[in-house]
């Protein structure tokens, strides 16, 4: 049977733009796989959400679902797509980064996303997606790579700021004991810069960061002049280890407030 003869036209049309499109569908796409209006393509995407072909993930972006009676296997299995239509300008940061790049083994079920939208819920749910989300200013959008999945470019903390952001907020690094875990994998890797750690560090602008830098790089295998770098840089004030933890032991050459199990250990 011939498959051209069979299937609808308009499931004909909208299998056209999911070919172009890839996994998540702009009125762009439909615009030009269609060669129709904007006006046009609007109400093509509409229409197709009511039929129940596609469903809105952002303002202008659709994702095709139940596909498997067109001629196309493309599905949206992958949360990630979503980023860039629901958060840009907005990175992949925090534990889900440090996962993409083999700082940590642990899996995550939340996708962490530093944004620089409004965030009105620091936790969201889409799609059957959780996404943690943090707010930054769009100018702290800076050291990330490009990573595509599928047709869909999505850009991810590379490993240094991955470690600076999780340094400037333990929370997203799912706390400070799994920080300092990814710090150590990172002082092991061929790519390791201690260089663009504190460069990095000195653009975010929090103070915190090297003295938690500092007392954790103490530990670290030739980090002398690491160690050295974030004490020409410590400011004035306490800072605690882990905002979560009580912390009411201080470790005076770093500044730092932290638990009595991580005073214990850096003494020892």
């Amino acid at each position: 049977m011939n498959l051209e003869t069979t299937i609808p036209e308009g499931r004909r049309r909208l299998s056209a733009v999911i070919r172009a499109a890839g996994d998540i569908i702009h009125i762009a796409d439909a615009e030009h796989a269609l060669c129709v209006s904007r006006s046009d393509a609007t109400k093509l995407l509409s229409r197709w959400r009511g039929q129940g072909w596609l469903r809105r993930v952002g303002p202008g972006a659709y994702a095709p679902v139940g596909l498997d009676s067109l001629d196309s296997e493309l599905v949206l299995d992958d949360p990630w797509v979503l980023v860039p239509a629901l958060f840009n300008p907005a990175y992949l940061g925090g534990r889900t980064a440090a996962e993409h790049w083999d700082l940590t083994e642990q899996i995550f079920r939340d996708i962490v996303v530093m944004t620089a939208r409004t965030v009105r819920a620091k936790s969201q749910q889409h799609h059957g997606a959780h996404f943690t989300l943090k707010h930054i200013r769009q100018g702290m959008i800076f050291g990330t790579r490009t990573v595509w999945r599928g047709r869909t470019r999505i850009a991810v903390s590379d490993v240094h700021r991955t470690i600076i952001d999780m340094l400037d907020d333990p929370d997203l690094g799912a706390g400070i004991q799994h920080v300092a875990d990814c710090l150590a994998v990172y002082f092991e890797r061929k790519d390791r810069d201690d260089d663009r750690l504190i460069a990095y560090a000195d653009r975010v602008g929090n103070g915190a960061v090297f003295k938690r830098l500092g007392f954790l790089a103490e530990r670290g295998p030739n980090t002398t002049t690491l160690v050295e770098a974030c004490r020409a840089r410590l400011t004035k004030g306490n800072a605690k280890l882990d905002p979560r933890l009580s912390c009411r032991r201080l470790i005076s050459r770093w500044r730092l407030l932290m638990s009595e199990s991580w005073a214990k250990a850096a003494s020892a």
